[in-house]
């Protein structure tokens, strides 16, 4: 067991039953690349202020997510340009469950991200049924343009705060999988505050006293920008270096 997993397990559980009252399906989401060392830090200092959850006993969950998108990538390049009102369509597997959903994530030009899903267990090889007619509702694409794009696979702690209405996803073992090309990005933790409204908690609270600052590149706008020859990648150059630095350098003592 490392050292992030012996800290979780002196966190209180939260089951699933539970994570219902913070779904927060029309949210704020406020993104931060650091190192491994910076989360276990941040971690103790928190403890007390959240819970972990746990599904069949286990606290780090395990996600496989098949983005979609146009053959010519529009939705990647409406997020290289800083579009607002853009989408994300994606299939996600939660493997210790084993349930998966087709979701469409929309960020409006208020910052706000608003989430619509329906259960399908496998993602879908063609558009057609019930899934046709939800991405016909909740997109603009034709739903035939939309093919698979790449995979981001990547475990996964949750944290929900025991007083405010706010969730945190904690990402690790980080994998892009492309066609033949696979690129891994160990070392490097992402953490998303999703909150109803923007609120100094605990976690932002420490985000802060490390000097930890925000940073907004989706993973999948990373995994194609690591694995695709020839796409535009220039408005993302300063945030893969700062991915780069993260991972090759431990920041933490220059940042306390």
């Amino acid at each position: 067991m490392n050292e992030s997993s012996k800290i979780l397990e002196e966190f209180e559980p939260i089951d699933l039953k539970e994570m219902d009252a913070v779904k927060l399906m029309n949210r704020t989401d406020t993104k931060f690349l650091f190192t491994m060392q910076q989360f276990e830090t941040v971690l103790k200092e928190v403890k007390d202020q959240y819970r972990v959850l746990e599904v069949n006993g286990k606290r780090l969950s395990q996600y496989r997510t098949l983005y979609y998108d146009t053959e010519n990538l529009n939705l990647y390049a409406q997020h290289h340009k800083g579009k607002l009102n853009r989408y994300k369509i994606r299939h996600r597997t939660y493997v210790e469950s084993d349930t998966g959903f087709i979701e469409v994530k929309f960020k409006n030009n208020k910052g706000r991200t608003i989430k619509k899903r329906i259960k399908e267990l496998l993602p879908p090889s063609n558009w057609e049924g019930e899934n046709r007619l939800f991405l016909t509702k909740t997109q603009p694409f034709e739903p035939n343009t939309l093919i698979p794009a790449i995979w981001v696979n990547y475990c996964r702690y949750t944290l929900v705060h025991k007083t405010e209405l706010e969730r945190l996803t904690i990402d690790v073992n980080l994998e892009f999988v492309k066609d033949s090309v696979t690129k891994k990005l160990e070392g490097l933790v992402i953490a998303e505050v999703k909150q109803e409204k923007k609120k100094p908690t605990a976690f932002l609270k420490m985000m802060k006293k490390y000097h930890i600052r925000e940073g907004s590149i989706s993973k999948y706008c990373m995994g194609i920008a690591l694995t695709c020859n020839g796409v535009k990648k220039n408005n993302f150059k300063k945030k893969l270096l700062t991915l780069k630095h993260i991972i090759d350098y431990d920041t933490i003592t220059s940042t306390k």
